[in-house]
C-alpha cells in the first residue's frame, strides 16, 4: 500500500468512522433488544386465595300451631326453638288462650303440631298425625310430643306420670318406639299394654 492509499484510508475513515460507529451500536442494541424479547421467561406464580367456607348454619323445622292464637299456620323454626317461640311466630296467644295447659318451655320438633288450648275446653282436639307405618292414626297420642293434659287421657296415666314422660324425653330426646317408654320409671309392662294401641311415634 502507498502513502497515497494510507492517507485516503485515514480519510475514509475519519468520514465515516463516526457512522461506522453509530452502525454496530444500533447493532449492538437491537440484538440485544431481539434476545431479550426471545429469552425465556419464568412462569408467573399465581397465588390462589381459598374461598371461605360459608358458616353452616342449624336447619329449620316445620311446625303446625292451631287452637287458640291469632295466626294458625305452618311456621319454620330453627332447630331446638321452644313452644314459646313458635306461639310468638303464630302472632301470639288470643285472650281465651289457656296458657296454664302449655308447656311453653319444651322443645319443637318436626312436623309437630301444637294445640292451644281454650279456656273452658276440656277436651282438646287430638292432631290427626302420621304414624311409623306411612298410614293415618287418628285418635292416637304421639309420645313425642303430647302435652301433659293428652297424656293423661291414658288408661292409667295421671299427672304424675304424665309429666314424667315429658321429663324424659326432654331429658333423653324423642322416643324411638312406642315401647322405649316402658323406661319412664313408673311405666311398666301392664301399663304400656293397656296404652300401646292409644300411642305412636312418628
Amino acid at each position: 500500500m502507498t502513502v497515497a492509499d494510507t492517507g485516503e484510508a485515514s480519510n475514509w475513515l475519519e468520514r465515516y468512522g463516526s457512522y461506522i460507529s453509530l452502525l454496530l451500536l444500533a447493532s449492538i442494541i437491537i440484538g440485544g433488544a431481539f434476545f431479550y424479547l426471545r429469552w425465556p421467561r419464568p412462569t408467573p406464580i399465581e397465588i390462589v386465595e381459598p374461598t371461605p367456607t360459608p358458616a353452616s348454619t342449624p336447619g329449620e323445622i316445620g311446625v303446625y300451631i292451631v287452637g287458640a292464637v291469632l295466626s294458625p299456620g305452618v311456621y319454620f323454626l330453627p332447630q331446638g326453638s321452644r313452644v314459646a317461640e313458635a306461639l310468638e311466630a303464630a302472632g301470639g296467644p288470643t285472650e281465651e288462650a289457656d296458657l296454664a295447659r302449655v308447656n311453653l318451655a319444651k322443645r319443637v320438633y318436626d312436623e309437630e303440631q301444637i294445640y292451644v288450648p281454650r279456656l273452658g275446653e276440656e277436651n282438646p282436639p287430638l292432631p290427626l298425625s302420621v304414624g311409623s307405618s306411612g298410614g293415618q292414626a287418628r285418635g292416637k297420642i304421639n309420645i313425642n310430643t303430647a302435652t301433659a293434659a293428652e297424656l293423661e287421657t291414658l288408661p292409667g296415666i295421671g299427672p304424675v306420670l304424665g309429666q314424667r314422660i315429658i321429663d324424659y324425653r326432654e331429658a333423653n330426646g324423642p322416643f324411638a318406639a312406642i315401647e322405649d317408654i316402658k323406661s319412664v320409671r313408673g311405666i311398666g309392662e301392664v301399663t304400656f299394654e293397656e296404652i300401646r294401641e292409644s300411642i305412636f311415634v312418628p
